[in-house]
């Protein structure tokens, strides 16, 4: 584990901190820490900074309930950068936007990012509009029988196709899987949270039964 010592505050005794959503990987917010800040974010667990516009510390939340449950720091290779994955109770930004980045500058077509987040919002908006032509409209028109029938049907594809011992195949099939499984998600409410949260919590579990029988 990194002392803290060895990381490089500039001039002014700061150092920049990007904030991450643990669970989403989204950046939320870039900040400044000095020393006493990143002493406090690590004795309480919750991120505590210093604003250079009021030149005093504060921690997040403190006002608003916001608070960012610290998961994890990471310095970069020079020491001069902090990456800080939190837990979010609330909104990350001030104008109560979930991200402070929320200006798009440039994207390009070609290399557009994907994301489940993406395609979950995607099918979340085929659900709200039900557009003519879309297979996706046809599955919620459809209603919850189709949409488990079809995860039934994928979920048999991707065991023939691994049966066979076909990467390809899988790989394919898989993503027909997915893409399903997420249909049934919005069909039921259920969000991409919801289902990291459930195997963040088998994670600590199986960790424990781990620990455990090494004792």
């Amino acid at each position: 584990m990194l002392d803290i010592n060895e990381l490089k505050f500039d001039e002014k005794g700061l150092i920049p901190a990007i904030v991450a959503d643990a669970i989403t990987g989204k950046v939320l917010t870039l900040a400044y820490m000095n020393r006493e800040s990143l002493k406090i974010t690590m004795e309480r667990g919750l991120t505590c900074f210093y604003s250079r516009s009021r030149n005093e510390l504060w921690l997040k939340g403190e006002t608003s309930g916001n608070y960012q449950h610290v998961v994890s720091i990471t310095a970069d290779c020079d020491r001069d950068a902090l990456l800080v994955k939190v837990e979010k109770d609330g909104p990350a930004c001030h104008t109560g936007s979930d991200s402070c980045f929320t200006a798009p500058v440039f994207e390009s077509d070609e290399l557009a990012e994907f994301t489940l987040r993406g395609l979950y919002e995607l099918l979340e908006d085929r659900k709200a509009k039900l557009p003519e032509g879309s297979y996706t409209t046809y599955l919620f028109q459809k209603g919850i029988d189709k949409i488990l029938k079809k995860v039934g049907e994928e979920s048999t594809e991707v065991i023939i196709a691994g049966k066979a011992n076909d990467k390809a195949e899988t790989i394919y099939e898989l993503a027909d899987l997915a893409y399903h499984a997420m249909v049934l998600m919005v069909q039921m409410g259920i969000t991409v949270d919801d289902v990291h949260r459930e195997l963040a919590s088998r994670h600590i579990i199986d960790h424990k039964v781990k620990q455990e029988k090494m004792v």
